[in-house]
């Protein structure tokens, strides 16, 4: 019998468990997939701990939001997809119910995509969640243009990456923000123009000195806390600051008065948008040929392992999304 990955209380990594249960037929509307693998993204970790800003219904709360595998099973009414179809999954906002941590999910059709060309079933599964929310953020909501100076927090992880190439794609250009020096050398390989360490300069002085003196156009903060309002000073009068993370649970609070235009972002508002992932999609395919965007893969574990998938993710002990196969 196919086996799902779910949690009956909440708290740390260990109270995840697998269980064997049906794979659900899919109903007018709904294709069925085989999953081949899944990521493991911080909202995963989140809504295990407790911590997640959605309600979670216990006992037997599934996880995951990021993966992909092939459609084995159509409902009626279901067109432009079919059996047999590689796909990754777009939208998940009911991961309790419906998460990606399984052999079958069941779910909308118009929640998978086409898996892009020249992916292999790990890049794949790792692909999504961070490019599409690094596009949303910058590209749909922030307005990005060719020129602009971006300031990207979290830079090391994997919207932070997706963002630097998203930036660089559409000729802007990326300046990412890391807690560790140490981090210089790969953000700079990963696409950054400059790269700015917390733990050596004063974040608002940093980026003037990159900028002439001008400051960012955009920040993408993928983080939250008080950092923001060190964030918000990098900036020039009149730029855009995007609040997409929430990393630092703690209050972030910018002075009033600050001349910034200011937008909260979450990815779901753009996912469930059929109009605005078409984009995406075609965004991504198109630098995926040119290799201008490639998802990095840190570590590969089995379904047997993901107790093991969430500590290390929790302890930071990977470069690049932690995949785990079915």
């Amino acid at each position: 019998m196919p086996q799902v990955v779910v949690f009956d209380r909440f708290g740390g990594p260990e109270v995840m468990h697998v269980v064997e249960e049906p794979a659900v037929a899919p109903a007018a509307g709904e294709v069925r997939v085989r999953m081949e693998a899944f990521a493991v993204n911080p909202l995963d970790l989140m809504m295990r701990s407790g911590a997640s800003p959605a309600p979670i219904t216990l006992p037997h709360a599934r996880l995951g939001v990021e993966g992909t595998g092939i459609v084995d099973a159509v409902g009626p009414g279901v067109g432009g997809v079919g059996a047999g179809d590689a796909v990754v999954l777009a939208a998940v906002p009911d991961a309790a119910v419906r998460g990606s941590y399984a052999e079958y999910v069941t779910l909308p059709a118009d929640r998978v995509l086409a898996r892009p060309a020249g992916l292999g079933v790990a890049e794949a599964a790792a692909v999504w969640v961070g490019f599409s929310t690094a596009y949303g953020a910058l590209v749909e909501k922030a307005g990005m243009r060719p020129g602009d100076r971006v300031l990207v927090t979290a830079a090391s992880g994997s919207v932070g990456r997706a963002a630097m190439q998203v930036a660089r794609r559409l000729g802007a250009v990326p300046i990412a923000v890391t807690r560790d020096g140490r981090k210089r050398a790969e953000l700079l390989a990963a696409g950054a123009a400059e790269v700015v360490t917390t733990d050596s300069s004063p974040v608002a002085e940093a980026v003037r000195a990159h900028t002439g003196g001008a400051g960012a156009d955009i920040v993408l903060d993928l983080v939250g806390g008080p950092g923001r309002r060190d964030l918000a000073a990098a900036a020039r009068p009149g730029a855009t600051l995007v609040t997409a993370g929430f990393l630092d649970p703690r209050p972030a609070s910018i002075p009033a008065g600050t001349p910034l235009t200011i937008h909260g972002y979450r990815s779901f508002e753009h996912t469930l948008d059929p109009a605005v992932v078409a984009r995406m999609a075609a965004f991504l395919n198109a630098g995926l040929r040119l290799g201008a965007i490639r998802p990095v893969v840190g570590e590969t574990l089995s379904l047997g392992e993901v107790v093991e998938a969430h500590r290390r993710v929790e302890q930071g002990r990977h470069a690049g999304k932690v995949v785990v196969t079915i």
